[in-house]
């Protein structure tokens, strides 16, 4: 496979802020709301730490395949590689799903945020996103590394200055809330205050709210040095992730009563309107709106070079294989805009009872990929072993082999197992059933034979 038709333009500093920047999404900004109403304080936060080690445990199995085999298509080329032409099939199909269903719910999320300022139904605020998105996806990579470097940085920022006004609430240094009494929320209607149940269901929102970190491991065939900007931006992507969301989150289950939160109400808004700070309220929404279609544009890059990657294993029509004067996959760019018109049925069923169904089927995919990672993990081991190559030879080896990528299919599985436990999230799980047997079928008919 030639790497050569796409660019090599992006840096270090490019492939951390795009890991962020895919991650800190509208499914953390207006999730956490509909999660801390389910879940309750203590359940929220244990959910985070637990989907913060489940990502961390992706990362490290990628990092070590990644810097070794920088490929455009990552994980996807992988799996083919070293699990089955099948699996890699499967693989990439339902990545492409993953974040076309994480594009269509930050659309519909800014959507939603955009029908209250102005009169518009939220499905043709969708459309000009789309719009917006797929144009600024024809441009050079360098550009979109450069884009997306400044939109994770304002979601950062935000995030930083939300948590320095946080502990100065629960340190009582903003008079207008009164004295926070201390662990009150976590234990006034006990550690699950509406059972195990939603605890279940809200692990699976709070997996899907860590997913993107993995879009370094996509960017690698497009990094300028690919062993020393791979390294780094892993190195230090896990720890600031969890960072930032377990903090969050911390502070606003000290603060925010759980029975007050909602999508709509969502927990950052809140908390900051209550402190009086001049224009917070929209302030804060148009940070929300910029890390929704942040994710939105970290989607279409994705969806795009996985297409490309595919195209050229033939496990998707050559077609995909085409690019601009930029080296722009562009072809992908455009079916993945169609495909993100998911978010369109917006027309027809409430904007929030979309977003977070599909919050919940991205959430339950992006588990199996992550499970597949892990499992192309053993195999790239396995493979080294056949080969007599030593692990010491690797310039990163994961710590804790075989431990580490059994631990993440372990604990995948639990998470997709927990779905079943809640009726509504049943269908979830039958659907990607559904789905994953589709794509063995039509493998099995049409693509077998290429390989």
């Amino acid at each position: 496979m030639s790497e050569q038709q796409l660019n090599r333009g992006m840096k270090s500093r490019h492939l951390a802020m795009i890991a962020i920047g895919g991650t800190i999404s509208a499914s953390f900004f207006m999730g956490i709301g509909d999660i801390l109403h389910r879940v309750g304080p203590f359940g929220t936060l244990l959910g985070y730490i637990i989907g913060g080690i489940v990502m961390f445990i992706a990362l490290l199995s990628l990092a070590e395949m990644a810097i070794a085999m920088p490929i455009s298509g990552s994980f996807q080329a992988y799996a083919t590689k070293f699990i089955s032409p099948m699996a890699g099939f499967c693989t990439g199909w339902l990545y492409l799903i993953n974040w076309v269903t994480a594009a269509a719910a930050s659309i519909t999320a800014a959507s939603i945020i955009m029908s209250s300022w102005y009169p518009i139904e939220p499905w043709i605020w969708s459309l000009i996103f789309i719009a917006i998105v797929a144009a600024l996806n024809f441009f050079p990579v360098k550009a979109y590394g450069e884009m997306e470097f400044w939109f994770a940085g304002i979601k950062i920022l935000a995030i930083i200055i939300f948590i320095i006004i946080g502990a100065s609430i629960i340190l009582g240094f903003v008079p207008q809330f009164g004295k926070i009494n201390g662990f009150k929320n976590f234990t006034d209607n006990g550690l699950f205050p509406n059972g195990i149940t939603p605890f279940l269901y809200g692990i699976v929102i709070i997996v899907c709210t860590y997913q993107g970190a993995e879009l370094v491991g996509i960017a690698a065939g497009e990094s300028e040095d690919p062993e020393k900007n791979i390294k780094s931006a892993i190195r230090h992507v896990g720890f600031r992730i969890l960072l930032f969301f377990v903090l969050s989150v911390f502070i606003i289950a000290m603060i925010m009563p759980w029975s007050e939160s909602s999508v709509i109400n969502t927990p950052f808004i809140t908390i900051l309107a209550k402190c009086n700070i001049p224009y917070i309220h929209t302030i804060m929404e148009i940070i929300i709106v910029v890390s929704c279609l942040s994710a939105v544009n970290s989607a279409f890059y994705a969806c795009a070079r996985l297409l490309w990657s595919m195209g050229y294993s033939k496990q998707a029509p050559l077609i995909y294989t085409k690019t601009n004067k930029n080296g722009v996959p562009f072809v992908g760019v455009i079916v993945t805009a169609c495909l993100s018109g998911l978010c369109l049925i917006s027309k027809f069923v409430g904007a929030e009872k979309v977003f977070m169904l599909i919050i919940s089927s991205s959430g339950m995919v992006g588990c199996l990929i992550w499970m597949m990672i892990s499992l192309s993990h053993i195999g790239f081991r396995r493979d080294m072993k056949k080969k007599n190559i030593s692990p010491n030879t690797l310039k990163f080896k994961t710590f804790g082999y075989p431990i580490i990528p059994i631990l993440g299919i372990i604990f995948n599985a639990l998470v997709i197992l927990g779905m079943l436990v809640d009726p509504e999230q049943r269908i979830v799980v039958y659907s990607g059933i559904f789905l994953i047997a589709f794509f063995i079928i039509t493998y099995k008919l049409w693509f077998k034979k290429y390989q």
